[in-house]
């Protein structure tokens, strides 16, 4: 019966989540624009704008998810519920034993809808565009680098994101010495910009012949890719835009005619180049979203105190200003300096098994606010 006690409470508390997500996705809302959309799909001027079809086609995905996962919810706990009684009523230990692993998986699947509820910033609902640098470190850094990438391929793949490359720097011996990539779907920059930061890596060098221990730094630059913001003003004239060859270590990153953009700001000083779309037009566009999202976060950080309403202070690449740190020897731990966050489990983090992580950071944002 002590086992039951505690599940009824751990129940109530999930219950209290479950109806706070409710409240604040309002479904009669989610309904009406479900409807709306739905409305927008038949007209057949639509797919004519496959950028406005793919964003339409996503929100309507994702909100039928979660209207969906709400309904799916609510039987689960209702169930749930049912099960307790007739456990008590019938002293069954298995049933007991099934009740307690169900109410873990609904568990996790109310984190998971709460973190949907956290996303409430001006541009959280946007496609993310990620920059990593190798910073400190040499090859071991750049090998950094390339690991990182591909984490957040994992993670994406993991979450039904799409990515898109869109600038890329081969490393000088191995990995990746910087890369740029969009990463599209409802609310990825409202998830990835708690990746952005140093991150921090410890382990024994595959590049060290004396076998020993090196640490390495890496950078992430999370911005939102924005569409139709009116509040930001880029006048040609403050532009210095050059082309160039695609470079790399071969494949989709060479190109032999000069398509590569690089676009300079000249009164911030801000640099932004994209080089894998298919035309220098393509690539041009591309980069002037890249430098919007990035005026975008200097204004943010401009105009607020803790400097992490969108994007957060992105400090020097070496030790000391680390987000994150990934020690693989002599112990394995995965930590999150902002919000001590801890994993063991370095292999899942590296396999893009890093929603735990941008949950605790929402959660504290939020309650930060």
């Amino acid at each position: 019966m002590i086992i039951l006690d505690d599940i009824k409470i751990k129940l109530k508390s999930i219950e209290s989540v479950f109806l706070h997500c409710k409240k604040a996705l309002n479904v009669d809302l989610l309904k009406n624009r479900l409807k709306e959309l739905e409305i927008v799909q038949t007209d057949p001027n639509l797919f004519g704008d496959p950028k406005k079809a793919q964003k339409v086609m996503i929100e309507s995905t994702m909100i039928s998810k979660q209207i969906e996962t709400l309904k799916e919810l609510k039987k689960q706990l209702d169930d749930t519920a049912e099960f307790i009684s007739l456990a008590e009523s019938e002293k069954d230990d298995s049933l007991v034993l099934d009740i307690k692993s169900s109410l873990e998986s609904i568990t996790l699947s109310v984190d998971n809808l709460y973190l949907s509820t956290l996303l409430n910033g001006t541009y959280d609902n946007q496609n993310a565009i990620l920059s990593l640098h190798a910073g400190a470190g040499g090859t071991e850094a750049q090998d950094w680098v390339s690991m990182l990438y591909r984490m957040f391929k994992m993670y994406a793949g993991n979450n039904g994101f799409k990515i898109d490359e869109l600038d890329y720097l081969a490393g000088d011996e191995a990995g990746i010495k910087s890369v740029s990539f969009r990463v599209s779907g409802l609310n990825a920059y409202g998830y990835l910009k708690a990746e952005k930061g140093v991150h921090r890596l410890v382990r024994i060098s595959p590049f060290d012949s004396n076998a020993r221990r090196h640490t390495s730094f890496a950078s992430v630059e999370v911005m939102p890719e924005i569409e139709n913001d009116t509040t930001i003003v880029i006048k040609d004239d403050e532009l210095k835009i050059d082309t160039y060859r695609a470079g790399g270590a071969g494949g989709q990153h060479v190109n032999k005619t000069e398509s590569a953009v690089r676009i300079t700001h000249l009164p911030t000083g801000i640099v932004v180049q994209c080089q894998n779309e298919r035309s220098q037009i393509q690539n041009k566009e591309t980069a002037l979203k890249m430098l919007k999202g990035k005026l975008i976060e200097k204004r943010e950080r401009e105009n607020t105190d803790k400097a992490g309403a969108i994007s957060g202070e992105l400090k020097k690449i070496e030790w000391g200003s680390q987000i994150r740190s990934y020690v693989f020897q002599p112990y394995t731990m995965v930590k999150d300096h902002r919000t001590n966050f801890e994993n063991t489990d370095v292999a899942a983090v590296m396999n893009g098994k890093i929603e735990s992580f941008i949950f605790e950071y929402l959660r504290r944002s939020a309650a930060a606010k």
